[in-house]
Order: structure tokens, then C-alpha cells, then sequence
């Protein structure tokens, strides 16, 4: 019995933490949030869900683990040394991609307000705004401003691609249709929507999404000059 047990607790050690959060990453892309189980991990990892349990306490952690594996290397992607406007702009654009490539990431941070995968990004955008100059007193706004658009957008653009994806849709001829709706609408009612059509059948998401951070870190140094 006691060899047993020893044999079993090998097992668990041997399994590492690290492995499983890769196992549950891919997991995650390739059935979602919904398909990540204990019982479809354990499958995939040829082990029972005590080896699991030795390294990860529930799916909410387990979730979070994962979700923090992706901020923490889209953080350690970016350039060291960079100016602050720079380093923001690329630390939004990184999130915006690993979102976009990780649809799950968004509501994983969304779940876990106060987790480590947050304050990566938090404490990353903290130090940028303070190194611009940003006074104390408007920190917290300026930081909240920039955290609630990179994962507002992020998480909308993933989703909206999820969306797509499910019901087989293709962009073009969806932004085509979309567009072609819009310039049929009454121009006097809904003047800028309908202004807009030709625009909506050719954009760049990640190019708009830039632009908004371009929009607000212009608005930082206004308020700097004020």
C-alpha cells in the first residue's frame, strides 16, 4: 500500500505544473472555455485527475493560470527600454493579438479582476503613464481608461471573429452586407451611420483598434499641456 501511494505521488511531482497549464491552453484554443474539464485534461494528459489536483486547485484556477501564461509573455515580448507611448502602444496591440488569437483570454480576465494575469498588464500600463508624466491624483483614471478599452475592444473583436467562425460567416461578405444596410438608411435620421458605409467595407480592425490608443494617449498629453 505504501509503495503504491509512493509510485502515485511520483506521478503527481513529475507532472508539472507548467505542462498542465500548456495542456489547458491548448484545450482552451481548440474547444474553449466550455471544453476545459478535469476529465478532458486528464485525457489529454494520460494521467488521472489526483495528478491534476496535486498542482491545480479548480477550473477557476486553472483558468486563470493559463490566461496568465499568455499576459505574461505578451508582457515579456515587449521591448525593454522603449519610450512609454511606445511601450503602450505595443503592449495594447500584443493584447489585442493574444486575445484575438485566445478568445478565452478575454473573459478569463474578465473573471478574475484582482488575478495576477490583471496586474501584469496593470502594473505594466502604471509605470508607462507615470513615466509620462501623468500627475498621482489622474493615475488611476488615465490606467483605467487605457485597461477598459484594451480589453473592451480586444474582447469584442474575439468575440465578434467567435461569432463568425460558428455560423461559417465570411468577413468580407459580412462587412459588404453590413455596409450595404447602412447606405440604404434614412440620411436624414441616421446621417454619420450612413456616412460610414464605405468605410465599414474595407477597415482595419487592428488599425482602428491603435487608432483609439493613439486617441488617448493624445488626450493624456493634452491634459499634460493644459
Amino acid at each position: 500500500m505504501a509503495k503504491k501511494a509512493r509510485a502515485s505521488q511520483r506521478r503527481e511531482e513529475s507532472l508539472s505544473r507548467e505542462h498542465i497549464i500548456e495542456a489547458s491552453i491548448e484545450l482552451l484554443d481548440s474547444s474553449g472555455e466550455g471544453g476545459l474539464t478535469f476529465r478532458a485534461l486528464s485525457e489529454r494528459l494520460a494521467t488521472g485527475p489526483g495528478a491534476i489536483y496535486w498542482h491545480i486547485a479548480d477550473k477557476s484556477d486553472l483558468l486563470t493560470a493559463a490566461c496568465d501564461a499568455i499576459v505574461a509573455r505578451t508582457m515579456e515580448a515587449l521591448v525593454a527600454g522603449a519610450k512609454p507611448k511606445a511601450t503602450i502602444r505595443a503592449l495594447a496591440l500584443g493584447m489585442f493579438d493574444a486575445i484575438d488569437e485566445h478568445p478565452w483570454v478575454g473573459s478569463a480576465l474578465t473573471q478574475a479582476p484582482g488575478e495576477l494575469p490583471i496586474v501584469r498588464i496593470l502594473e505594466r500600463l502604471g509605470q508607462q503613464v507615470r513615466a509620462l508624466g501623468v500627475p498621482a491624483k489622474e493615475e488611476r483614471a488615465t490606467v483605467s481608461a487605457l485597461l477598459d478599452y484594451i480589453l473592451g475592444v480586444g474582447g469584442r473583436n474575439a468575440a465578434n471573429g467567435q461569432l463568425a467562425r460558428t455560423r461559417s460567416l465570411d468577413r468580407s461578405d459580412f462587412l459588404e452586407a453590413l455596409a450595404t444596410a447602412w447606405s440604404q438608411l434614412d440620411p436624414e435620421e441616421y446621417p454619420f451611420t450612413r456616412s460610414m458605409a464605405g468605410q465599414l467595407r474595407d477597415h482595419d480592425d487592428r488599425k482602428d483598434f491603435l487608432a483609439g490608443i493613439d486617441l488617448i494617449l493624445r488626450g493624456i498629453e493634452a491634459s499634460r499641456r493644459v
